[in-house]
Order: structure tokens, then sequence, then C-alpha cells
């Protein structure tokens, strides 16, 4: 997890889950559409788990 995506994720959450997948970039969409805290939350989430 690069500096540049966390402080994208602050910023705007679902331009810095991109690269994720499309069911990614929609679950922190709505979220940060119901709150900025959610989308940030789920965007480092969803950017700190590897590729597993």
């Amino acid at each position: 997890m690069s500096f540049w995506r966390v402080l994208l994720a602050i910023i705007f959450p679902p331009l810095s889950v991109i690269g994720k997948g499309c069911g990614s970039i929609l679950i922190v969409f709505i979220l940060t559409c119901l709150g900025w805290v959610p989308g940030v939350i789920a965007a480092l989430i969803i950017l700190n788990k590897g590729n597993d």
C-alpha cells in the first residue's frame, strides 16, 4: 500500500480502489455516498488486503 494510494483513499476513496475491480469500486462509492468516513475505511481495508 503506497503513500499515494492512502492519500487518494482519504481524499476520494472510489478512485483509490480503481485497480481492484468493479465490485470494490461500487461498494466504496456507495459507502462514500452514505458518508465519507465509511468510504475511507472501506477503501483502506480493500487496499490493505493483499492479492491473495
